[in-house]
């Protein structure tokens, strides 16, 4: 790891993405994970790092492995696939790590695609997945469009209503494209996501003051008072009819928790978190050739990325492709975190006599 001088007001430490793996697989492991499955979430976890989806990176791994201790997420199990037709199969995950059911659920849905044209992976008893966006690119790399949703635990009101029923449940797809980037989207259904409000509060930083509303329902800046009320959804009632539709594609088909019954990754409470998956994988030569499917991508790039601009803006940027740039950077120059995260960290490794970062 390396010291440097953050472009804010606060001193940065930069962990290489080698050893940031190399510690989350240790760390697992040493709680009960199977090499082969610890593997597996530590590389979706510096995936999310490297991208820049701070929130949905190593940081996790503190409210994971106190869910192990509180043996209310299984460490040792591995998910179980059934096949339902030619075109769908289900996931158990046991209540094991999410990564594990949604990478394995993905994986399938493009052994489906390859063969039949698409892939329909529905995922039950799973856990949180981290990034969305990191099974959108497992397809692309299998040069596979893709739909990934998932449902979480309750963070934000039905429009008009003041408790928490909802989750930020993430939309995420995405389709390679030829000689121009491919495009991914990852977006939650809220203003923010409800890991950044957790970031603020890991860092003692302030919030927008539209992001949420505190518990008498008023706009706060304050991520406590935030994680205490509730959360505000994108386009008012759009936003939350798309959290509606997570829970119905990811919870209700599943079979998995819904309805604002789905356990938050920091709930002490003890109980299972019991999420849904929703997957897809789709051949993107059905209907036209290969060439043709990746010219139309990258011309469909090109208009988006060369469209005139408004005035101050010095740049469009097309769907995953600040991510990626973001992850060319910290290939190079590591992945930042401040001391007190770094701390949260280690103090986890040294309960297992582990060397921290």
């Amino acid at each position: 790891m390396t010291p440097r001088d953050s472009a804010g007001p606060r001193e940065h430490v930069y962990v290489s993405p080698g050893s940031a793996h190399a510690f989350v697989e240790s760390i697992l492991v040493a709680h009960g994970v199977p090499l082969e499955n610890a593997t597996i979430a530590a590389k979706h976890l510096v995936e999310a790092d490297l991208r820049g989806v701070d929130t949905h990176g190593i940081n996790r791994i503190p409210s994971y492995l106190a869910r192990i201790r509180q043996e209310v997420l299984n460490p040792r199990v591995s998910p179980e696939l059934v096949q339902i037709t030619p075109v769908v199969a289900q996931v158990d995950g046991h209540n094991s790590l999410g990564f594990l059911g949604a990478h394995m659920g993905m994986a399938r849905a493009i052994e489906m695609a390859k063969e039949f044209g698409i892939g329909m992976v529905s995922v039950k008893h799973s856990n949180h997945f981290g990034m969305a966006a990191t099974y959108v690119l497992q397809a692309i790399e299998a040069g596979m469009m893709s739909l990934v949703f998932t449902n979480s635990s309750p963070a934000m009101p039905p429009w008009g209503g003041m408790g928490k029923l909802m989750g930020t449940s993430p939309i995420a797809c995405g389709a390679p494209a030829g000689k121009t980037q491919p495009f991914v989207l990852d977006m939650a259904p809220s203003l923010a996501a409800r890991g950044k409000i957790y970031k603020a509060l890991r860092r003692s930083e302030k919030i927008p003051k539209d992001w949420a509303l505190d518990g008498e329902g008023r706009p706060t800046e304050d991520p406590a008072s935030a994680l205490d009320g509730v959360v505000q959804p994108i386009g008012g009632p759009k936003g939350s009819a798309l959290a509606v539709m997570m829970d119905v594609f990811s919870g209700v088909l599943s079979g998995s928790a819904f309805a604002g019954h789905v356990t938050s990754p920091h709930d002490p409470s003890g109980q299972p978190a019991n999420v849904g998956h929703f997957l897809v994988a789709i051949k993107p030569d059905l209907f036209m050739g290969l060439d043709e499917f990746k010219e139309r991508m990258d011309y469909l790039y090109q208009r988006i990325v060369g469209s005139a601009r408004r005035e101050g803006v010095e740049r469009i940027w097309y769907p995953g492709e600040i991510e990626l740039a973001v992850k060319e950077e910290r290939e190079k120059g590591g992945i930042p975190f401040v001391r007190e995260e770094l701390d949260a960290l280690n103090r986890e490794a040294e309960t297992v006599g582990l060397k921290g970062l």
